[in-house]
């Protein structure tokens, strides 16, 4: 009998001031998922995230931290999450937020969409079933008309691109060089997806209801929103003209607009 995606997942926690949420969270995952790994990658977090599961991990060798050097955002984070869960053998790699607005108890429903064979599960706010609650109007707004967006311009039919509860199975992270991501934020959701998908495996979603966070600072911000609208653009435009893609133009033509991001952060 072949592997499963459920065999042995690691769930990776991108970590930066989740002192008030980190430990419920990894136990609340300990407790839906018994196999799973959690893997906390923690961003030098000033009120000691990472010191308190490093103390859950004395009692629980299944709970790990990574601790990196800097707050360099999400992708990054996730990014490290993925190599150190690969080399260690992972059948999949679950992604989920420290602050509760994902319900753990929904990750084996992920799973089970990996054993069924898709190579991506989504846990997606936007199919039937799905529901944000308690999200400001003008957040929610804002995630409808850019998964719109980047559905459009990227050719994907994916309605929660940017949801950050979801399940990847472990042989299909392999086949992507995640050196080579280049968005950070909600942006890296977005190329992941559509990675998955150009590589011609099956994306599902699964409908969730999103919750606000239990508690601490949202991390969202402008320059995520507009770095996301700005990669679906340009991925969008060398989807339709292949002189862009030849080359390195695409990438060229990131570099020089992620520039004039930060000039006017």
């Amino acid at each position: 009998m072949g592997r499963t995606a459920s065999e042995h997942p690691w769930v990776i926690v991108p970590t930066y001031n989740e002192a008030s949420n980190v430990v419920d969270i990894v136990y609340a995952v300990r407790e839906a998922v018994p196999s799973s790994t959690v893997l906390v990658v923690d961003d030098s977090s000033p009120d000691g995230t990472a010191d308190l599961v490093e103390k859950v991990g004395v009692d629980d060798p299944h709970v790990r931290v990574l601790r990196r050097p800097e707050k360099d955002g999400l992708g990054a984070a996730y990014r490290a999450g993925f190599h150190e869960a690969l080399v260690s053998g992972a059948s999949a790699v679950v992604e989920i937020d420290a602050d509760f607005s994902h319900d753990p108890k929904l990750i084996p429903e992920l799973l089970n969409g990996l054993d069924a064979g898709a190579g991506l599960a989504i846990g997606s706010r936007y199919v039937a079933g799905g529901s944000s609650e308690g999200l400001p109007m003008p957040r929610l707004l804002i995630s409808r008309l850019g998964n719109l967006y980047a559905s459009a311009m990227l050719g994907i039919s994916v309605r929660d691109a940017t949801a950050g509860f979801r399940a990847y199975d472990s042989e299909v992270l392999k086949l992507i060089n995640l050196d080579e991501i280049r968005a950070d934020g909600y942006g890296f959701q977005v190329e992941m997806a559509y990675l998955v998908s150009q590589l011609g495996f099956r994306v599902i979603e699964v409908p969730i209801t999103f919750h606000d966070r239990r508690s601490g600072s949202s991390k969202m911000s402008s320059h995520i929103v507009i770095e996301a609208m700005m990669l679906c653009t340009v991925w969008g435009i060398g989807r339709r003209f292949r002189w862009l893609r030849q080359g390195s133009r695409q990438d060229r033509l990131i570099d020089q607009l992620e520039k004039l991001i930060r000039i006017n952060r």
